[in-house]
């Protein structure tokens, strides 16, 4: 699925994106630095009616959030990482597989241990306030 949105639509879009999941539980968020990575899992957030406040996990590497329904959302970022080895030291691979949903951008510094079904989200500036999402499976 290849498409434009421009960011006054981002809760839209997250909304439609969330329809295209089906059963899968990870997800990789690929883009340069200022993309909108953050800002769309944000909406993605939103949608999923996460009570908590969302933020970039770049320091903290793996946020936990819970939505009104009860469920675990898991946004990482492994930017700061080199490697699969410090993914797996961070928890990362735990939360692949504990039936959550989980977000996860810069997903190149550990593409080793991501599981076979991961949807691969590739999200690129088209202009000012317009982004390019492209998901391939």
């Amino acid at each position: 699925m290849d498409s434009k949105f421009i960011l006054e639509q981002l809760e839209e879009t997250a909304a439609n994106f969330l329809q295209q999941l089906g059963s899968i539980k990870v997800v990789a968020f690929h883009g340069e630095m200022g993309a909108g990575k953050t800002t769309f899992i944000h909406a993605i957030c939103k949608a999923l009616q996460v009570q908590d406040v969302t933020s970039s996990p770049t320091f903290s590497i793996i946020n936990q959030y819970n939505t009104i329904g009860g469920a675990t959302i898991y946004h990482m970022d492994l930017y700061r990482l080199h490697n699969e080895q410090e993914a797996m030291m961070a928890g990362v691979e735990d939360c692949f597989y504990s039936g959550s949903l989980c977000l996860v951008e810069w997903p190149e510094n550990a593409p080793g241990i991501f599981p076979a079904e991961t949807m691969h989200c590739y999200l690129t500036v088209a202009s000012n306030n317009e982004r390019k999402l492209q998901i391939k499976l």
